[in-house]
């Protein structure tokens, strides 16, 4: 494979349009733009977790399938910014999505039912499969307000949701294979 960037900036953008995999140029508050960067940070705070989840699997050997599942989620964002960027490649599938649903299945026998609302919190590991959720649900929105303008083919939606099912049931899991006690939701007293 050659080089992909030979030079990091361009000035093309300093007007505040950038362009896009179709030839076309966009402001960038554009909607689509928007969704990419969404799918960019979402990507980011997934690296965040999944470097937390390296330092730890030495003393929690529990927590290396939780990498194995995430880390391709890495590739497949990276994927998806490809098809918002350029709106006639489709390289997701249905079988990513199935692939998470198995994980969400499996993950969420392991864990039990959820018995009370929970707060993201009780260990810094935790917490940040919980901003990786919470980011996964900002990312999904922002690609259904893109796709009630230009309708996206593919299954990028589906595949955000169950990314969101998936980091919520991990952060459940990380919890309990490092006994951390979930931090439940406390009800504020009544008058």
């Amino acid at each position: 494979m050659g080089y992909r960037l030979t030079k990091i900036y361009t000035r093309t953008g300093d007007a505040g349009e950038t362009g896009l995999g179709d030839g076309r140029r966009v402001p960038k508050d554009h909607p689509r733009v928007e969704a990419i960067g969404e799918v960019d940070m979402l990507n980011s705070q997934l690296g965040l977790l999944l470097a937390a989840l390296a330092e730890q699997e030495v003393m929690w050997p529990g927590l290396s399938e939780l990498s194995e599942v995430l880390a391709p989620c890495q590739h497949r964002l990276f994927d998806l910014g490809g098809e918002l960027a350029m709106p006639v490649y489709q390289v997701l599938d249905q079988a990513e999505v199935q692939r998470l649903e198995i994980a969400i299945d499996g993950w969420n026998a392991e864990v039990g039912p959820l018995e009370n609302f929970i707060l993201p919190g009780g260990s810094l590991l935790v917490a940040q499969a919980h901003v990786c959720r919470s980011q996964a649900r900002t990312t999904e929105r922002r690609c259904q307000q893109l796709n009630a303008l230009e309708p996206l083919g593919g299954v990028g939606l589906a595949y955000l949701n169950r990314l969101s099912d998936l980091l919520f049931v991990a952060a459940r899991l990380i919890a309990k294979r490092m006994q951390i006690h979930e931090v439940l939701w406390q009800a504020a007293p009544k008058p």
